[in-house]
């Protein structure tokens, strides 16, 4: 249940963490952590009011951050059930970073590199140390095609649709298959593609963010597969 705990914990600082992204993207990855890192204040009268700026935060992100923490808190535990205590710390970083980055796509329609770019980085390590999913091999061709595959299909569908894929959008595939390997990398491009067409039946939408869709579907093949 200690995880479960952690998993919560993880979660009640997610939407504020969205929150403090979306306030200054897009932006550099050295900008954008020292803006994440800095203090946030308000002025009153000239003075830093905590006391309303906590007021403030708690009543808009609360039910939000609850819920956020209860999600979290749930795959964290079905992670824990799935993989084991044995290397749990870096597997449930894969997870608690995507979730994060669902959470800012939806709300920026973006995907920051300084998330991305870590996340693919560390996916490649911990299969060379033997403690991810896939051994190195796998998580390096995984991680070429999960750039290739979307950058081949925005230049087929350019013609129609410029925007086709977000430059995000193929870094976080990227990522996922430097975790996962090539194979399940495909499952995951089929998955999100299923996940962003509910969603867009559902809000009636043709367009949003593509992001929530890869990161929910890369959780949900890891949990399954291994």
């Amino acid at each position: 249940m200690i995880y479960a705990l952690y998993g919560f914990l993880v979660g009640l600082f997610i939407p504020y963490a969205a929150r403090r992204f979306a306030k200054f993207m897009p932006a550099t990855p050295g900008y954008a952590l020292w803006q994440l890192l800095r203090r946030e204040k308000k002025s009153c009268g000239g003075k830093i009011n905590a006391s309303l700026v906590y007021t403030r935060l708690r009543r808009q992100f609360y039910y939000r951050s609850v819920m956020s923490g209860l999600i979290t808190m749930a795959v964290t535990f079905a992670a824990y059930e799935q993989w084991g205590a044995l290397h749990l710390g870096w597997r449930l970083a894969y997870v608690w970073i995507l979730l994060l980055l669902a959470e800012i796509d939806y709300r920026t329609l973006l995907l920051p590199d300084i998330l991305t770019v870590p996340l693919l980085i560390l996916g490649f390590a911990v299969s060379v140390f033997g403690v991810g999913f896939v051994g190195a091999e796998m998580s390096a061709l995984g991680a070429v095609t999960g750039y290739v595959l979307p950058v081949a299909a925005s230049l087929a569908l350019v013609w129609k649709n410029k925007d086709a894929f977000g430059g995000g959008d193929i870094k976080l595939l990227a990522a996922a298959g430097a975790w996962l390997g090539i194979e399940l990398l495909l499952y995951v491009i089929i998955g999100s593609a299923v996940l962003f067409m509910i969603y867009a039946l559902v809000r009636r939408r043709r367009s949003g963010a593509y992001g929530p869709a890869i990161a929910l579907s890369a959780i949900m093949i890891a949990l399954y597969f291994f």
